[in-house]
């Protein structure tokens, strides 16, 4: 499991309206290039995001689907991209002081993402994650000082 950690200058509700957001997922998940439809539920469990990965002309179509979500603290996504597969993922806010510390756990769970090597594959989502949550940090702190 990938574990990212970041400081957020935004309250948990406000980093959260960001998450509840799924049109404003390609904003903030590296990978994620467009979104093609959000289910009227999201975030609600069950709720899935229809989104492509990759860069034009080689998009992959698939989606991203709730299994768990408490509004304000936590959410658990099942991440599809195959052919690589597809990944669990887990962000968690934590209120700090004024502002919100964000943890993003990932693994792959199936599919040939599964066969790369844990300490290889680790190193890649720690990366991307990074950055993930830099972006995500830009996005909910612009909303929370505009």
């Amino acid at each position: 499991m990938s574990t990212n950690t970041r400081a957020i200058d935004a309250t948990p509700d406000q980093v959260w309206q960001v998450l509840a957001d799924g049109w404003l997922y390609p904003l903030w998940v590296v990978g994620a290039s467009r979104m093609r439809e959000v289910d009227d539920a999201w975030p609600a469990a069950g709720a899935k995001l229809h989104h492509s990965v990759g860069s034009w002309p080689a998009l992959v179509s698939d989606e991203t689907e709730v299994l768990e979500s408490v509004p304000g603290s936590l959410i658990r996504l099942r991440a599809a991209a195959w052919p690589t597969g597809e990944a669990g993922v887990t962000i968690r806010l934590r209120p700090v002081g004024g502002g919100t510390e964000v943890t993003i756990e990932e693994d792959a769970i199936a599919g040939p993402g599964r066969l790369v090597p844990a300490p290889l594959r680790h190193a890649g989502l720690k990366w991307r994650n990074t950055e993930t949550l830099r972006r995500l940090a830009f996005v909910a702190e612009r909303r929370t000082h505009a």
